[in-house]
């Protein structure tokens, strides 16, 4: 059973769409943690792999392995990123930027995600 989404929840998981950049709750955030998909609670993102890129939305150069699905975006330009278990639209990876080893930048919507605090 999914958790019960928001209309601007459901528009950016379920309908692909897209929050304002500078505008998401994690945008500028950076507590020690997980990032769990929003409309199931799956495991997608650690807090050791989030950095400021400076783009409006969150950034992680890294997926927890297994947990998020990659596919040619409709428009034919980009790469598309899901939650690998519910299918639900995370944002899109970019590759060859050059801001952590990992030469990627997962540009991930703040309403696709929530964070559960960890203790250090």
């Amino acid at each position: 059973m999914y958790n019960q989404l928001t209309n601007e929840e459901a528009y950016v998981i379920l309908h692909k769409g897209t929050e304002y950049p500078f505008t998401g709750e994690y945008d500028d955030f950076f507590e020690y943690g997980i990032y769990l998909c929003r409309q199931c609670n799956a495991d997608l993102y650690k807090s050791e792999h989030k950095f400021d890129a400076g783009c409006g939305w969150p950034a992680f150069d890294r997926e927890i392995e297994g947990s998020v699905q990659q596919s040619p975006d409709s428009d034919g330009r980009r790469v598309e990123i899901t939650c690998k278990n519910c299918g639900g639209h995370l944002g899109h990876v970019f590759m060859g930027e050059k801001f952590t080893e990992t030469n990627a930048r997962h540009c991930v919507n703040s309403l696709s995600i929530k964070f559960q605090k960890l203790d250090n």
